[in-house]
């Protein structure tokens, strides 16, 4: 009997992963797939529900003693009964009571009809082709001048700092394709700048000619002068291009943390159900409702389905690679909490909690300098224009000349408030946090 409650218990943990996918399917699905897929998880519902009846009798009749039957009793048979149901998409052996036979069959066939006419209806599920780009032509022509030269330094133990922030930064690019673009675009930029020291070197524009004319009397020392141009600009290029995948880096870091706390919520939730850990991942990384995060978490299903490791090894490998601090900290303690085989449900809502206290202080912090930057503000671009204007006004009456009319004097301060105002909103816009 053992066996049998083992075999229900698996039983019905696929039917919540079946469950699962419904509901995932119900986003794009139209009104009458929309009506089926909630036939099907309605009757799969209804399925473990009678899986469930005949559990307390199962459990019941394990016993290490077991009374020896007399000459004039009879021991009581069991009313449990083996089904075994064979579908196109499913296949399993339930142990169920007997007056509930022909209601789990029905059920069941209720699920696989609802099925089938899914399938006539062809539906289809809305991809995300943003994870699939085509190479863009600049790749092309970056691997088509320098892809050996790339290869040859990449193989020579360089650019490993870059391949780590290339895989934290999302870009979706080889370590060789993105040297290959360093090194090309820093040839264009040489190769810009030369032409600038040319026209700067042999080009005389003069305010009183109309076009440009060709001096060769100050070449040398136009030369010494602007030659820090060919050094200058493809040496900024060349930073700017090995250091933007450390920016979008943060970036990505920034929104990550962002969806994070309210996941967390949602995987508390969902492994409050009991379901297999496996699938908790799953619903987040199939689902629209975190676009960043759920790029992190297909890498932990990528690991799982192409290379073949476990659920800890996965959460340990990816949380090596992710961008985000928090990301990290918590596919660390998920590993860590799965391979000691604590409660996972009681983990992701303590660390929802914590999540949700750092967000708090974050807005109770923005608020604060918020007020700060208002206090000022109100100093500065309100305040003092006001009593600027007064002193002119002052001055005015005692025929105080200073050198502009008060209509000059009217727009002088127009721009300045305003440049005050671009100036805060500018400063008000850095300071406030992405989430």
């Amino acid at each position: 009997m053992i066996e049998q409650l083992k075999s229900n218990i698996e039983n019905e943990i696929k039917i919540v992963g079946e469950i699962s996918k419904y509901i995932n399917l119900m986003e794009g699905a139209s009104p009458m797939q929309r009506k089926l897929l909630e036939s099907s998880i309605d009757s799969l519902r209804a399925s473990i529900k009678i899986m469930n009846d005949s559990l307390p009798e199962m459990v019941g009749s394990l016993s290490l003693a077991q009374k020896l039957p007399t000459e004039n009793k009879v021991v009581n048979k069991t009313s449990l009964e083996k089904i075994t149901f064979v579908g196109e998409s499913r296949e399993f052996t339930a142990i169920v009571k007997s007056e509930d036979k022909a209601r789990f069959l029905k059920e069941l066939n209720i699920t696989e009809e609802a099925l089938k006419k899914i399938e006539k209806t062809k539906m289809k599920v809305k991809q995300d082709n943003r994870d699939f780009q085509r190479s863009r032509a600049y790749v092309k022509i970056s691997n088509l001048f320098f892809q050996k030269t790339a290869f040859n330094m990449v193989a020579r133990g360089k650019f490993r700092d870059l391949s780590l922030e290339l895989r934290k930064s999302n870009l979706n690019m080889l370590l060789e394709s993105y040297v290959s673009i360093m090194l090309f675009s820093t040839l264009l930029s040489l190769t810009l700048s030369i032409i600038i020291l040319i026209i700067i070197i042999f080009a005389d524009f003069s305010l009183s000619a109309p076009l440009a004319k060709f001096a060769l009397e100050n070449a040398g020392s136009d030369l010494i002068k602007s030659f820090w141009i060919i050094i200058v600009i493809p040496l900024a290029v060349f930073g700017a291009i090995y250091y933007y995948p450390s920016s979008e880096k943060k970036n990505l870091e920034k929104r990550i943390d962002q969806e994070l706390p309210f996941a967390v919520i949602h995987m508390s939730a969902i492994s409050g159900s009991g379901i297999e850990p496996t699938y908790i991942f799953k619903i987040i990384g199939l689902g629209n409702e975190y676009p960043y995060l759920r790029k992190e978490i297909r890498k932990v299903l990528n690991q799982l389905n192409l290379y073949g490791y476990d659920l800890v090894t996965a959460l340990n490998n990816v949380s090596r690679s992710t961008s985000s601090s928090k990301l990290s900290e918590l596919f660390s303690g998920l590993s860590t909490t799965i391979s000691s085989g604590g409660d996972l449900s009681e983990f992701l809502e303590k660390r929802a909690e914590t999540l949700l206290v750092a967000y708090r202080l974050e807005r109770e912090k923005f608020t604060r300098i918020a007020e700060t930057f208002m206090d000022i503000y109100i100093t500065v671009a309100i305040a003092a224009p006001m009593i600027l204007l007064l002193i002119l006004v002052m001055l005015s009456i005692n025929n105080f000349s200073i050198g502009l009319s008060p209509e000059s004097m009217t727009l002088v301060i127009i721009a300045v408030v305003g440049l005050i105002n671009v100036v805060f909103l500018s400063m008000l816009n850095i300071k406030q946090p992405s989430y």
